[in-house]
């Protein structure tokens, strides 16, 4: 899911400015229906520990840090894990219509450390903390608290559910709060960790 952060909303009508697509980011933050799009297939996602990747025609790259939801084949959420959607800012800034190719790619989503079932819904107050290193030194890190996510999360998971089928269940992203400027990039060998307690750490590093 995209556009469900404030800081989120800004960050996509920056990128995409210069292309006249900045209206569309304001406009689905307010819409009663969220903006979802296909991430992945199993055999595109990495776990813990593993490698991420970056385009190779791609000139912008960040991690998105996202609480992920874990959701039944029946529309349940049961648990929840961290998720790094990758992704390039470049491509999805030329026109909001390249998302796709800016979104899915070898190596363009990381998800664990592990699942987190729990008994109720996390807090309100829970943190999702991004951290990245480069040659041992922190060159970015943020935070945000979930409850600045506009979307309740079984909107969200309905949404995606109304003309969708999931046998096995299905792994939601929530979006990401956490933007790093326009001057910052990843590159070749970045080791990415994002914490969100009580689930743990998921770190990845960049191929």
């Amino acid at each position: 899911c995209g556009v469900t952060y404030y800081r989120s909303k800004v960050g996509r009508q920056e990128e995409s400015k210069s292309a006249g697509g900045s209206d569309f980011y304001a406009r689905v933050y307010e819409a009663e229906r969220p903006e979802i799009f296909f991430k992945a297939t199993p055999h595109r996602v990495v776990g813990h520990r593993g490698k991420v990747r970056i385009r190779k025609d791609s000139a912008w790259d960040v991690p998105e840090p996202e609480l992920t939801l874990v959701v039944t084949t029946s529309g349940k959420i049961i648990g929840y894990t961290i998720g790094n959607d990758m992704s390039s800012r470049s491509i999805e800034g030329e026109n909001p219509l390249y998302l796709p190719q800016a979104k899915t790619y070898d190596g363009a989503a990381a998800i664990g450390p592990g699942i987190y079932v729990a008994e109720k819904p996390l807090s309100p107050d829970t943190t999702i903390y991004l951290k990245i290193l480069r040659s041992d030194k922190i060159v970015f890190e943020g935070n945000v608290a979930i409850n600045q996510i506009v979307r309740k999360f079984e909107d969200l998971v309905s949404f995606l559910y109304r003309e969708c089928s999931f046998p096995a269940g299905a792994f939601v992203m929530t979006g990401t709060g956490i933007v790093p400027s326009s001057d910052f990039t990843l590159q070749k060998n970045d080791t990415i960790h994002i914490t969100i307690e009580p689930i743990g750490t998921l770190i990845n590093t960049v191929a």
